[in-house]
């Protein structure tokens, strides 16, 4: 590691991964709950414990996030971050943001948005976050000596993260059921497909070249490439929410076509990785790092790419909307577009901060990527298939909902609930992998630095060798 203030990129990992796996105990709940209604109905009912788990996976994921760019921004911009004790005060503003809102929905209340449930004067504490990280990164990238692109997409990413929430929460309170929906897929959906996209896709270009040794130069093409796909297929492909709504009808057409193309540019970034693998006959040795970014376009382009148009389409999605055929695209899509990013960021960032990228065990990181990943296959196949049956019985042949939900798809929600629980263990691998790892006289000290809120350069500083 050669700044000493990316080290202030650990606690960000540390609360992601810890709440990555209390989403997964959320779902398991849920999931169960789908089996036997009853099971702990009064402790956690479905409605609530479906609000945490969606609101864990956005709060851990943009976590990940954070703690991901704050690692690679300084020796991307050839310097210290902007100010590490700016940054620790904004990771104890969203993670005390983040105990309201779980508080906040265990109390059976909520603002009745999926992913927005969280009260207002949270959303302020969420808005007052991201703009310190904006304000942080990008004070950090103008005082480089050397502009990249890498830099340039990854605050292309967060300014529209940033500023999108902020347009959002103010437009989505609307009375009107319609225009309020509209604006809601601003955040949602331009977050998601969005600037997201770009957060990740300039994550995973800096993570390939620390891996693989690929020239800039390679990268940089996919990178561009993304930028003008995201413009194109992440914004007009907002339309596929749109279709019924009482939006014009146009929407179907350019929503329909163009969230086709989302996932094309990473892919094409990593299907260029490894042919400069094989040309160089470069032998990676982080190799579960590398791994897991390649079950990530897999993912991506499975999860959002295929099963997004087997499902967008306007003709099907009259039929499937709001089915399991969502839940099967939703859970593939997610885990994949971003979850898998994540869990590769912290296999690259964690040996790195320890000094054993070389030596490392990476024998429970690749038993931790065979579990989570078919079990995710599984699990969103079965959801797909159970969609498939709930579209005929329930939407074609007229049978009531709960009748089919009891009935025709408790099969699937069992087989659901089992690809859970292995999904689990792979979760657990993973935990304990993220315990093994971090186990260092350099992470003890992190650690003292998560409550003290001190780092040995509180930003500007000049970069210091270990």
């Amino acid at each position: 590691m050669k700044y000493s203030s990316q080290r202030v990129a650990y606690p960000y990992l540390l609360l992601a991964v810890a709440l990555f796996a209390l989403q997964i105990v959320l779902g398991l709940v849920i999931g169960a709950q789908y089996v036997w209604p009853d099971f702990l109905k009064d402790v956690l009912p479905f409605s609530q414990g479906k609000a945490i788990h969606i609101n864990l996976l956005v709060l851990w994921l943009l976590l990940g996030m954070m703690g991901a760019t704050y690692y690679i921004i300084p020796p991307e911009s050839k310097r210290e971050i902007h100010s590490t004790k700016l940054a620790m005060v904004q990771f104890w503003i969203l993670t005390i943001a983040g105990l309201i809102d779980a508080g906040y929905l265990m109390a059976g209340f909520s603002e009745g948005r999926k992913y927005l449930e969280a009260p207002w004067p949270v959303d302020i504490m969420i808005i007052i976050g991201a703009l310190m990280f904006l304000y942080n990164v990008g004070m950090t990238v103008l005082k480089s000596e050397k502009k990249t692109s890498i830099q340039a997409v990854l605050l292309t990413g967060l300014i529209g993260l940033s500023v999108l929430f902020v347009f959002g929460n103010v437009m989505v309170r609307n009375a009107n059921f319609s225009i309020d929906q509209y604006w809601w897929w601003w955040i949602v959906h331009l977050w998601v497909e969005g600037t997201w996209e770009l957060v990740v896709a300039a994550l995973t270009a800096y993570v390939l070249m620390r891996l693989t040794g690929i020239p800039r130069g390679h990268i940089e093409k996919y990178l561009y490439l993304e930028v003008a796909l995201v413009f194109l297929t992440g914004i007009l492909g907002i339309g596929h929410h749109y279709y019924w709504i009482g939006t014009p009808k146009y929407w179907m057409m350019v929503g329909g076509f163009f969230s086709a193309l989302e996932p094309v540019p990473l892919a094409l970034m990593v299907w260029n990785t490894f042919q400069h693998l094989k040309e160089s006959k470069t032998v990676p040795t982080n190799k579960v790092a590398l791994n897991w970014l390649v079950i990530a376009i897999i993912g991506n382009f499975v999860g959002a790419g295929l099963m997004g148009v087997v499902h967008t389409l306007p003709i099907i999605n009259q039929w499937t909307h709001g089915t399991q055929v969502t839940a099967g695209h939703g859970h593939m899509a997610f885990f994949g577009a971003y979850a898998a990013h994540i869990i590769a960021v912290v296999y690259f960032v964690l040996p790195e901060m320890r000094g054993v990228t070389n030596t490392f065990d990476q024998r429970s990181g690749m038993r931790s990527l065979w579990w989570m990943n078919l079990s995710m296959l599984f699990m969103s196949l079965t959801l797909m298939a159970a969609g498939v049956v709930q579209v005929y019985v329930e939407r074609i042949s007229g049978v009531s909902f709960m009748l089919v939900k009891n009935t025709y798809l408790t099969g699937w929600m069992i087989m659901r609930l089992v690809f859970g629980l292995t999904f689990t263990v792979g979760v657990l691998e993973f935990v304990y992998d993220f315990i093994r790892i971090s186990k260092s006289k350099p992470m003890e000290q992190t650690l003292q630095n998560i409550v003290t809120g001190s780092f040995s350069s509180s930003g500007g500083a000049a970069a210091t060798r270990r």
